[in-house]
């Protein structure tokens, strides 16, 4: 059963102009398209077209809250992933502790959506990004943001601005360390940041904790995967166990990591902390879980079960992949070779080509299409290998599973939210910019 939440973007007219919407069609609410009746495949909708299975995106968003509950950390799901605050709402509606975003004007489309505890797990440039962060947060005042930062310099640059008007909302500053990416690279570096930081604390402006993002420790190795992204988080704890040396006092402090693939170690490495410092918040940031894929996160999550990281119960078994993208058969040019009207446009191919799932026809399931395969992608071409003899023929509508949905997503913006008889019961709009 869905648990989709009424959207305050339900009024808002759409038409031709967005994938997915009848060419001809007069213009109609998000809130009429949900009561239209459409399915992708049956002909009306315009196709290429990105859908969400409204049931899989709530069993992800429970079992990962379930997850987080049994471990007493929370959750600030990376918004960048769909960029929809409707579908933010529904995980802070499932218990998440705030959102995630990327940059200053991610923030801004959040705070203007009403959510008001947001992690900037980014850093956001010098000087003048820094004003333009203060700009925001002046309209701002009862919101509770936390900002990455990775330098002495940067530390300064917000120091200054802070401290020169007492009006400015409270900042809360994570000093980051990082690997393959930004971050400081060890503990001992994060030091300077650390004390530069706590000398300069004001009523507005203090230290809040360590942050790191694990995710981009992966290599081919698994085993030295896991060695490099403990490796992190150790000298995560370092860097904490600095900040609570130095302040010689229990005060609320967060330690956050954690994306898709590894949370589990982060859980490990960090819940045992807690035992001392009942004011340690851990919050992981994890986002692309909640849609999962028929790809990168496919392949995680079997390693992660590999390694017993979700418990007692396989992680393969709870997650299913919630996005699908829609397109129609152009051509067959050749026995064994399909052109489908989709193309780099439309879907991502930067972790693995998309996955062809099943085939329609005259608006009926004709079968599951597992002897085919996208072999490459143009802007807005697909070719598809297949059998000789396939049964597919132009004008077929084929369903394709995603992989990587973080730069799936943002090709779209409409996410067509589907019930479990794939008929369109609600419409998210993406924020891309």
């Amino acid at each position: 059963m869905s648990d989709h939440l009424h959207s305050q973007n339900d009024e808002m007219m759409i038409d031709d102009s967005f994938r997915g919407f009848p060419s001809g069609y007069k213009p109609l609410t998000l809130k009429e398209i949900g009561q239209a009746g459409w399915k992708p495949y049956e002909g009306a909708m315009a196709l290429p077209l990105m859908s969400l299975s409204e049931q899989a995106f709530s069993d992800n968003a429970r079992a990962m809250m379930q997850f987080a509950k049994a471990n007493d950390v929370e959750i600030a799901p990376h918004a960048k992933t769909p960029m929809s605050p409707d579908l933010a709402r529904r995980l802070i509606a499932h218990g998440a502790w705030g959102v995630t975003v990327a940059d200053i004007r991610q923030a801004s489309v959040f705070l203007k959506n009403g959510f008001r505890k947001l992690i900037l797990g980014n850093q956001i440039g010098g000087a003048n990004a820094v004003k333009r962060l203060a700009r925001l947060m002046s309209s701002y005042p009862d919101a509770e943001l936390y900002v990455f930062v990775d330098s002495v310099a940067f530390a300064e640059m917000l120091i200054a601005e802070w401290s020169a008007d007492d009006n400015l909302p409270k900042l809360g500053l994570l000093v980051e360390l990082g690997v393959a990416r930004a971050g400081l690279r060890d503990a001992q570096s994060a030091l300077p940041v650390i004390e530069t930081i706590l000398s300069h604390e004001t009523g507005n402006l203090r230290l809040s904790g360590i942050a790191a993002y694990e995710g981009a420790a992966g290599v081919a190795d698994p085993d030295e995967t896991i060695r490099r992204v403990d490796h992190l988080l150790d000298e995560a704890t370092e860097a904490y166990q600095m900040i609570v040396t130095r302040l010689q006092m229990s005060r609320p402090l967060i330690l956050t990591a954690g994306g898709s693939l590894f949370f589990d170690r982060v859980v490990a490495k960090w819940k045992p902390l807690k035992t001392t410092n009942q004011n340690l918040q851990i919050i992981l940031r994890s986002g692309a879980i909640f849609f999962h894929d028929h790809g990168v996160y496919e392949r995680g999550i079997t390693q992660l079960d590999n390694r017993h990281g979700f418990g007692s119960e396989k992680a393969a078994d709870v997650f299913s992949p919630a996005l699908r993208l829609w397109a129609e058969v152009l051509s067959r040019p050749e026995p064994q070779t399909v052109i489908c009207g989709f193309g780099m446009r439309d879907v991502a191919f930067d972790q693995d080509l998309p996955r062809i799932l099943n085939i329609y026809r005259d608006g009926r399931f004709l079968r599951a299409l597992t002897d085919s395969r996208v072999l490459k992608l143009n802007d807005q071409h697909a070719f598809i290998e297949c059998a000789a003899n396939a049964d597919i023929k132009i004008g077929d509508v084929v369903e394709l599973g995603i992989s990587h949905p973080c730069t799936c997503i943002d090709r779209h913006s409409l996410i067509y939210g589907l019930d479990d008889n794939q008929t369109v019961v609600c419409v998210y709009p993406t924020h891309f910019g």
